[in-house]
């Protein structure tokens, strides 16, 4: 049952997570009770001879309990269903819709990275805002394929994130980051790009895989911006070639 506002917590992720691995397709595990996670969890009441409520009452734990220590720990439906979205069809540039966001600061990389995006064929928009929500809401309406969003940080490693949470990765956006991390080797030093998973809103609220690039200082980024564009284009072309694969 969706209740407004939405129940949220450690509970719920756990609950998005046991059913992901059933193979209810509840959405990303964020651990917020929306829509997406009432409609999975009424589908396995059903699938279990259960009053399909919405409601996780004690029926309904027991029959999830017996049935998740029999599925392993895998990634689960959600995880699957992702990278087919990347991998249907035959991928390239010039089928994909992207997303370069901007939280300030970083505007004429942002812009230069869409143009070249565009001058490979590639369908691309930049998103220059400090909120977060407002790059997810125009990424989901634009129905992006990719978001990348470029943050201006005082960091001593340039840091690239995707969303992760206890259970769930996105399988996708770890791809990108490792590529992007690998690709861009000036002006940093590989060693110097971390790559981490996280739960920050713009990870979380974007229905597409993302990534964050927090990067600094901006003297630096904007004296090499070339050598970042042609990087980050280059590494996007060999994720989509792997995902293909």
């Amino acid at each position: 049952m969706v209740t407004a506002p939405n129940l949220r917590g450690e509970d719920v992720a756990e609950l998005q997570r046991i059913l992901a691995r059933l193979g209810f397709n509840c959405g990303r595990v964020d651990g917020i009770f929306g829509p997406d996670t009432a409609a999975a969890l009424q589908d396995f009441q059903r699938n279990s001879g259960l009053p399909d409520d919405g409601i996780c009452g004690s029926d309904t734990v027991s029959a999830l309990d017996v049935l998740a220590r029999h599925t392993g720990s895998g990634p689960g439906v959600v995880m699957v269903r992702e990278v087919a979205a990347v991998t249907s069809g035959r991928r390239s540039l010039g089928h994909l819709r992207i997303v370069i966001g901007e939280f300030g600061g970083l505007g004429a990389l942002a812009r230069q990275i869409t143009t070249a995006l565009r001058q490979h064929s590639a369908s691309a928009t930049t998103v220059g805002d400090p909120d977060s929500s407002t790059h997810a809401v125009l990424a989901n309406r634009y129905r992006a394929d990719l978001y990348i969003g470029f943050e201006a940080a005082h960091l001593k490693t340039s840091r690239i994130q995707y969303y992760a949470v206890p259970g769930f990765e996105s399988a996708a956006g770890r791809s990108l980051s490792e590529k992007l991390a690998k690709g861009v080797r000036h002006p940093f030093r590989q060693s110097d790009v971390e790559v981490v998973g996280a739960r920050l809103p713009i990870l979380r609220e974007t229905r597409m895989p993302a990534v964050l690039w927090q990067l600094g200082p901006t003297a630096d980024i904007v004296a090499h911006t070339p050598t970042v564009v042609r990087g980050v284009v280059l590494a996007i072309e060999d994720w989509v070639r792997e995902v293909q694969e």
